[in-house]
């Protein structure tokens, strides 16, 4: 997995986009200790209406989420980019303990340090209950395939 932090402000069209794809990537693969080394120390997030500071808050956030939602798949997709913020759509699949489907759609405002650590991380999410039937992602947990449908491809 590339290294985030090397993608440094002020962002272009290619750089923002390979940003996402890098922290699509991490948060494929569901460690949050790994996700959370791409924030500053005291990075501010408001996630829904959960609102969290710092590297701890984000791996107990993260280490939650994940122990209830099984089988997360996500895909981001770069929005628009100035500077060193980054607007992002996503849509992620998961199902909780009971097994019901769900596609969550969302996007996340990001603003980056000069040193290419996120220092904001502003999340709007609505889910929806979906039918087993109606997934759409069904790659192996972890990365998604290079050449998996983006959300734009899938109609999403």
């Amino acid at each position: 997995m590339g290294d985030s932090r090397a993608i440094l402000p002020p962002f272009d069209q290619a750089s923002a986009a390979q940003k996402v794809r890098l922290a699509e990537d991490a948060w494929n693969g569901r460690d949050p200790e790994t996700v959370s080394m791409a924030y500053t120390p005291d990075c501010r997030w408001r996630n829904r209406s959960e609102f969290l500071a710092g590297r701890d808050a984000i791996v107990e956030f993260l280490t939650a989420k994940w122990q209830a939602e099984h089988e997360y798949r996500l895909i981001k997709e770069l929005w628009a980019t100035s500077g060193n913020r980054i607007a992002v759509r996503f849509a992620y699949e998961w199902h909780n303990d009971e097994g019901q489907w769900y596609r969550s759609y969302g996007n996340e405002n990001w603003e980056f340090s000069n040193a290419g650590l996120m220092k904001i991380r502003i999340a709007s999410i609505n889910d929806l209950a979906v039918d087993v039937s109606e997934r759409l992602y069904h790659w192996p947990q972890g990365k998604r395939p290079e050449d998996h449908p983006s959300l734009t491809e899938l109609g999403l």
